[in-house]
């Protein structure tokens, strides 16, 4: 009887090589793109790029070509299909490409080849904003979304759940399905209901509350849209001789966009501050005089007294502490209108509190939470009067609507049907889908609209709350208008918003998103991709509540099953909240117990033929780079270790570009690294320290050298070289040091820099003679000049010639010293087609200067002519290497130029020939 074939467990690419600096640098691209992204739908914290996640996804269900040796039998096969997954992974992380439908189809048609045709379920058990499991179903990928904080729940529906299931329909709001439109694809009938139903809320509003907002008069007698009003908060002078309500005030700019400046100019009249505007530059607030209160206390604008902030908050909390308006913006024409403030305008203001408000208490949570210090202390108390008159209005208009909905799609011919909570796909699910974009909407407009939100001088414009991971105490406050069509702050904006968002979104394959604790959902047979809360860098469910009051008032017919509880649930938040649980060590023991749990638990239902992806987030002051160490990662390693996973890979993901970082400091970090990790066997081995290095020693060579083909920045060479090192590390049950001890992951983190670092330096041993001088004399002395005898030593010792280096272009010598001639000093009308004595070093010295002055065409046109002698891999990883001696210090500068070579290589090499050979004069400034 034949045995069966042995079951071949073959490496991804996310476990070899993967394009990092082209989806590095569209995750920062993606930052400034609003319209129709995602992120737009509702706020989320520090929510993954899309672009990492969809080429993660990719990376990690595609096979790496070195897995099929009847297919790429040798090493040049295997790197050129490499090149190709390479070149489809920086395609498909342009946003541009997003809903590129051909593209898609061939990214799925990988996926397909290497999971014989039949892809396993992507699983985000944190899901948060919904990045992995929007990207998974992108791809055309059974997508599951699960977190325990509801907020995240319903922005996941609303992304994955929600379009697939109503994809297709035409819109019901009466006449929207009759204007020459003959289809509605994707969620585009879905998008406009939300649309029109939104305009209606609006309408409505005005009708009700529109009479609150009263339109600026303005110089010329003519009436304008009010944008914003400004207000100052105030406390009592506590100077006996003055008493006057003392505004509290961050800044008196208004506006700072050149020639239109625009301030407010305070003054005291009959013991009352009174508020004018001020223009142009002539008398505008600086230094000491811009504002009236710091971090230690205020200033009285009447008598001068300084006032500490120990009384400000003692009178927050009195409840004595009151606002007083400073200035009205108006719409103009294309342009802001600054006007002091008005009686009627102040009237306007002055409105009963509603009674039906949420009134959660908020966190005690010093570190984020800094408006209970002044007697802010419940939710409803972050919004003045009108604002929540205008938000229950508008959570009121969301129930009104979702009848509307339901009627009007009754009469177009839906039957009722289950609700969209009961897994219902009638016309009730649908009012019920319309309503819970309707409800994002109001929670959005909350983000705004609250007395938290701020003016923004050298915008114009106001800012939400949550400009950072935290609720601040705001002094001066911009109130916007709820009811605009137009500005930041509108109800109509934010539909507007969302609407797009389901325009844009591709609902391929159906999604499903529900509520549960991360230890307790089980996996199956889904593979897990996930972006779990690093130890206590975000509180997701205190901040959250500020959204989920709002949501839970307009939703929770809707969606009873999320939103049953009073606020977000907390007690099993994997978050290390001291103050939850006892203080740091008992923040500390909850967070590493529970992570195990949920990493123990995946272990036991994880697929051997996929590697499991984890997103972790490091805090910047952290660092892995070098010799520095992290306690969070070094948790986090040991705790998947001790979970039973193998560590295969780590990749350094960037949300800033890796030379903006490389000029705030060598050794930036990462905004989050990405692990790769398989199952470990249960009957693996231990080995000793001796093993462990010499299983370094052997296998982080080659490794380095795939790492190296990818598109990978210097800069992030360390970091990635932890993946293939750990990889040797965890693959042992226990690596133990000479008494016996196991080999903790500090001191393995160490061994595996300390062969990076040996690896590195082997490589000189594979250049020219004339290149090993010119780094060893770079090592030394940079481009400085240094002594001549000790560089003909150096040089005769590699068989090199200070004569032969000087013909060459490479060195200068002169009065008993020699430099290196810096790149930018390479001279212009360089041909390497007519060098005699080319040599690495030159080679890259000129692409270096090419690439600061004219970018990757300059670069590319300048290596079309560089002759087949010398060897291209060579210069690439020379450019690494001279990243890494450069790296620190003086020569800092000098390390983000070769790292921009070095990331950008692939490019490079690809565009070179077809590259113009004729290189305009002017990239030399010339």
């Amino acid at each position: 009887m034949a045995r069966p074939a042995q079951h071949v467990v073959r490496r991804k690419l996310i476990e070899v090589s993967i394009p990092l600096e082209a989806i590095n640098a569209e995750s920062a691209r993606e930052k400034s793109i609003r319209h129709g992204h995602p992120s737009t739908l509702h706020l989320w914290w520090a929510r993954r790029p899309l672009a990492a996640a969809r080429a993660v996804l990719f990376a990690q269900l595609v096979d790496d070509p070195s897995g099929h040796p009847d297919r790429f039998p040798t090493q040049e096969d295997v790197i050129l299909e490499r090149k190709r997954l390479h070149a489809l992974i920086e395609r498909l992380v342009v946003w541009e490409n997003a809903g590129d439908e051909e593209l898609l189809r061939e990214a799925h048609a990988e996926i397909l080849a290497s999971t014989g045709g039949n892809p396993p379920p992507i699983l985000d058990p944190f899901a948060g904003g919904g990045s992995i499991p929007l990207e998974a179903q992108r791809l055309g990928l059974e997508a599951h979304a699960s977190d325990l904080n509801p907020v995240a729940v319903l922005i996941n529906k609303a992304l994955i759940e929600i379009p697939p299931t109503f994809a297709g329909c035409r819109p019901v709001f009466p006449g929207a399905a009759d204007e020459q439109i003959t289809s509605w694809p994707k969620a585009t009938g879905l998008a406009e209901d939300v649309r029109r139903y939104g305009r209606w809320m609006r309408d409505e509003a005005e009708q009700r509350i529109g009479h609150l907002y009263p339109k600026a008069t303005l110089p010329d007698g003519t009436q304008a849209t009010v944008i914003a009003w400004i207000w100052a908060r105030t406390v009592t002078c506590p100077n006996p001789r003055c008493g006057i309500a003392m505004p509290l005030v961050r800044s008196w700019w208004l506006g700072k966009k050149k020639d239109k400046e625009a301030y407010v100019v305070p003054t005291v009249v009959d013991g009352k501050v009174q508020f004018g505007i001020g223009h142009g530059l002539a008398g505008a607030p600086s230094g000491e005089n811009d504002g009236t209160v710091g971090r230690t206390g205020a200033r009285c604008v009447g008598c001068g007294a300084a006032v500490p902030l120990e009384y400000i908050r003692a009178e927050g909390r009195a409840g004595r502490m009151g606002s007083q308006l400073m200035a009205t913006v108006a719409e103009g024409a294309r342009t802001r209108i600054y006007l002091p403030p008005s009686a009627e305008h102040e009237l306007a203001a002055e409105v009963a509190r509603p009674t039906s408000v949420p009134n959660g208490e908020l966190p005690h949570n010093p570190r984020d939470f800094k408006t209970p210090n002044y007697g802010i202390t419940t939710w409803s108390k972050l919004f003045t009067p009108r604002q929540l008159t205008a938000l229950t209005t508008l959570s009121d208009l969301v129930g009104e609507a979702r009848e509307l909905v339901l009627r009007d799609a009754l009469a177009a011919g839906m039957l009722e049907g289950a609700r969209l909570d009961d897994g219902g796909l009638g016309a009730a699910a649908y009012a019920d889908a319309v309503a819970t974009y309707l409800g994002l909407a109001v929670s959005k407009v909350a983000d705004m609209n609250n007395s938290i939100a701020r003016w923004k001088s050298t915008m114009d414009q106001a800012i939400a709350l949550f400009a950072r991971q935290a609720i601040p105490m705001a002094w001066d406050y911009a109130e916007t208008m709820p009811l605009s069509g137009r500005s930041a702050g509108g109800f109509v904006t934010s539909i507007g918003g969302i609407a797009k968002v389901l325009d844009s979104v591709l609902p391929r394959q159906p999604g499903s998103a529900s509520q549960a604790s991360a230890r307790d959902r089980p996996a199956g047979t889904m593979v897990i991709s996930t972006d779990p809360p690093y130890y206590d860098n975000i509180g997701y469910s205190d901040l959250s509540d500020f959204f989920y009051v709002w949501l839970r008032r307009s939703l929770q017919p809707i969606h009873p099953s999320i939103l049953g509880t009073m606020l977000v649930p907390k007690a099993d938040e994997l978050v290390a909240n001291p103050y939850r649980h006892g203080g740091k060590q008992g923040a500390h023991e909850f967070f590493e117990n529970g992570f195990r749990e949920v990493f123990r638990r995946a272990r036991e239902s994880a697929l051997d033929d996929f590697p499991i992806t984890v997103y972790y987030a490091f805090k910047q002051k952290e660092s892995a780079l070098g010799g520095q160490h992290s306690t969070g990662w070094e948790t986090l390693l040991e705790g998947m270790i001790q979970s039973g996973w193998a560590i295969t890979a780590t990749w350094p993901m960037r949300s800033e570009l890796s030379n903006r970082m490389l000029s705030q400091g060598t050794n930036a970090l990462a905004s989050s690294i990405v692990l790769a990790l398989r199952p470990r066997p249960a009957d693996a081995p231990r080995t000793d320290r001796r093993g462990f290095i010499a299983a370094l020693k052997a296998e982080l060579p080659e490794a380095l050298r795939e790492l190296l083909q990818g598109a990978i920045a210097p800069v992030d060479l360390p970091q990635a070289a932890i993946g293939p090192g750990m990889a040797v590390f965890s693959r042992y049950r226990a690596v133990l040091e000479d008494d016996g001890t196991p080999m903790p992951v500090r001191t393995a983190l160490q061994r595996i820099n300390e062969i990076l670092d040996e690896v590195l330096a082997d490589q000189e041993s594979e250049f020219d003679a004339d290149t090993r001088f010119a780094i060893a004399w770079f090592r030394q002395h940079g481009f400085e000049r240094g002594d001549y005898g000790a560089a003909d030593v150096l040089a005769r010792a590699r068989n090199a010639s200070l004569d032969h280096l000087e013909r060459a272009g490479i060195l200068t010598k002169s009065r008993g010293e020699v430099g290196l001639i810096a790149y930018r000093d390479m001279p212009d009308d360089y041909d390497p087609a007519t060098d005699l004595s080319i040599s690495e070093w030159e080679v890259v010295m000129h692409l270096t200067k090419q690439m600061t002055g004219g970018g990757i065409p300059a670069a590319a046109a300048l290596l079309g002519q560089v002759p087949a002698t010398i060897d291209r891999d060579l210069c690439k990883e020379l450019a690494t290497l001279l990243f890494h001696v450069a790296e620190g210090g003086k020569r800092a500068k000098l390390a983000v130029d070769f790292n921009q070579l070095g990331a950008a290589w692939n490019d490079i090499a690809r565009a070179a020939p077809t590259a113009v050979t004729e290189r305009p004069l002017d990239l030399w400034g010339k």
